[in-house]
């Protein structure tokens, strides 16, 4: 399928295949370095392959993929033209994006119709992945724990989930998502939803954008002093999940994805305080906890801080910790219908019906004028009720201005954290390594139970 073998795996340096862009029928491209396809050298310059008849066309000749092959695969760059960063999110942009390695183009069928397009695949080796990743996903300058806590979260996520694709291709068949009733819609994105690649570039999987983001000296060693290291429970390779800010709290696994217990990935305060949280699965609790502000390492406003793990376009989201935002009728109808595609009429009342242990949303019933329904997981939740995504689930709802028929004017959604929340909290674990702790600590509070160990 395109996707690292159990082969590529067991090498003492394994090479993965990222998707860069996918499902175009144009992409325009340059090599900045001699390259080999099908054993013939192609010249540094600017090229272009599109879709044509169901194929890919290459100056003038027909393929169903091609690969252009690196000599030096440390070295060797190419540039993939009108990359599209933050998928989806109220940053989205195109940028130009420089890549170390090999460039595949594969030909991939669109949803729906039939049609073919072309999908960009960087093959690299998983070190120098890791050394965009960190640089991506936060600053290259941050501190040194920082980097070394991202750094082996990073390649144990990644070689977790290319671990469990592997053991689970014979069941993907049987494996679901989503429940669809006309009462109820309950939908968890995640690892089926890349079957020609091990990973993709954008923040759905791990922020990758080539070398396009300045490494460090720092990065670099980070990188090669951790080589091979993840966290381990009980022998396996952990899922190590992480986010921008879990607002006070992590979620647990099963409560965002798969019924899955995982014991590392359960709900924690993000602090030391050593005293027990409240019950947020409870609603009065969580309104209580959302509108107020209480004490944990990702409650900060410390520029220095938020500097190493919010890049120029992420530092355009100030409020994260607590927020707000306010909607219209017109506005939440309208929003509503675009994104589910149904037409609910007039919104009368947005009614948490189950929450994790962090406050965070997991099905939330929308009723309307004209149609009543529960929606679920957090990210369906998060991707109805914005153009974009909302930072996260876990918020609470107040209506203003109701008419004589008891149907509001004005919806104040108020939230606490941004993203998912499960795992390792970027923000908290930045303030975690500028108060002194070590990676190892860093990693402990947020992986219970773990252990760092050398896979390769």
């Amino acid at each position: 399928m395109g996707t690292t073998s159990e082969k590529e795996y067991k090498i003492n340096e394994p090479v993965i295949h990222v998707g860069v862009i996918q499902m175009q029928q144009v992409i325009d491209f340059s090599l900045l370095a001699n390259y080999k396809l099908k054993g013939k050298k192609i010249p540094p310059g600017d090229y272009s392959v599109k879709i044509k008849d169901g194929n890919i066309y290459f100056n003038g000749d027909s393929y169903d993929e091609l690969t252009f092959q690196s000599d030096q695969l440390h070295n060797d760059r190419f540039e993939l033209k009108d990359v599209v960063i933050g998928v989806g999110f109220h940053w989205e942009r195109k940028e130009n994006q420089r890549f170390l390695g090999d460039l595949k183009f594969i030909c991939t069928e669109s949803d729906g119709d039939g049609s073919k397009a072309i999908t960009a695949i960087n093959i690299i080796s998983l070190e120098d992945y890791l050394k965009s990743v960190i640089s991506s996903e936060m600053s290259s300058t941050s501190s040194e724990e920082l980097l070394k806590s991202h750094a082996i979260i990073s390649r144990s996520w990644l070689l977790s989930q290319i671990l469990n694709n592997l053991s689970n291709n014979k069941k993907k068949s049987d494996y679901k998502s989503s429940t669809v009733t006309p009462t109820e819609i309950i939908r968890w994105y995640d690892r089926e939803d890349h079957d020609h690649f091990d990973v993709c570039a954008d923040d759905h999987c791990q922020r990758y954008q080539g070398i396009t983001r300045q490494n460090t000296e720092l990065v670099e060693r980070v990188v090669n002093e951790t080589i091979g290291k993840v966290v381990s429970y009980r022998g396996s390779i952990c899922d190590t999940r992480y986010s921008k800010c879990c607002g006070g709290i992590m979620e647990a696994f099963e409560n965002v994805w798969e019924p899955l217990i995982h014991p590392y990935l359960q709900g924690k305060p993000d602090n030391y305080s050593g005293h027990p949280f409240p019950n947020l699965s409870e609603e009065e609790e969580a309104e209580k906890w959302i509108k107020s502000s209480p004490d944990a390492f990702c409650n900060t406003q410390d520029e220095v801080v938020l500097k190493q793990v919010l890049n120029d376009y992420d530092q355009e989201t100030v409020d994260f910790y607590r927020w707000s935002i306010t909607y219209t009728q017109s506005e939440i109808s309208d929003l509503i219908n675009k994104r589910l595609g149904i037409d609910f009429g007039n919104i009368i009342d947005l009614i948490p019906i189950e929450r994790g242990v962090s406050g965070r949303i997991k099905r939330l019933k929308i009723i309307g004028t004209e149609k009543v329904m529960i929606i679920g997981k957090e990210l369906e939740i998060r991707r109805t009720l914005s153009n974009s995504h909302l930072y996260s689930s876990a918020f609470t709802v107040d209506t203003f201005d109701e008419d004589d028929e008891g149907i509001p004017h004005k919806f104040l959604l108020t939230g606490a954290g941004w993203g998912h929340g499960v795992g390792l909290c970027q923000i908290g674990a930045a303030m975690m390594a500028e108060k002194g702790y070590k990676y190892d600590e860093i990693l402990k509070h947020y992986f219970p139970d773990t252990d760092i160990k050398t896979e390769y």
